[in-house]
C-alpha cells in the first residue's frame, strides 16, 4: 500500500493497517526510516511506514512519493521478498490455521 503514512489529516493508512496486523513486522518501518534519514534527513521521522502479516498475507505500507516507494522496494522489499513470502506462508499459516497438511 502506498500513501497515507504521514501526519496529515487524511493520512489514515497507519491507523487502518495497525488494526489488521496479526503479526507486526516493526523492523520494516524502523529500517525504512533509517534509510530514509540517510536520503532526506530528519524529515524521515514523519514517516509511519509499517508492515506485517494479516493472516498469511504480507502487508507493507510506504509513502506515496516515488522516492519513498523506490527506496522501500529497492532496499527492503525486493531483496527480501522470497524470504518474506516463505515466512508468511509458514509462520502466518501456522498462526492462523495450524500446521498445513501435506500436499
Amino acid at each position: 500500500m502506498t500513501g497515507g503514512t504521514g501526519l496529515g489529516g487524511r493520512d489514515q493508512t497507519s491507523e487502518t493497517v495497525s488494526g489488521l496486523l496479526t503479526k507486526p513486522l516493526p523492523g520494516y518501518g524502523e529500517l525504512f526510516r533509517m534509510l530514509s534519514y540517510a536520503e532526506i534527513g530528519p524529515a524521515a521521522m514523519l514517516s509511519r511506514a509499517a508492515g506485517g502479516l494479516v493472516g498469511r498475507v504480507l502487508l507493507l505500507t510506504m509513502p506515496g512519493s516515488q522516492a519513498g516507494v523506490r527506496l522501500a522496494m529497492e532496499k527492503l522489499i525486493l531483496p527480501e521478498l522470497g524470504h518474506l513470502v516463505r515466512e508468511a506462508n509458514v509462520r502466518g499459516g501456522m498462526a492462523m490455521l495450524g500446521p498445513r497438511p501435506p500436499p
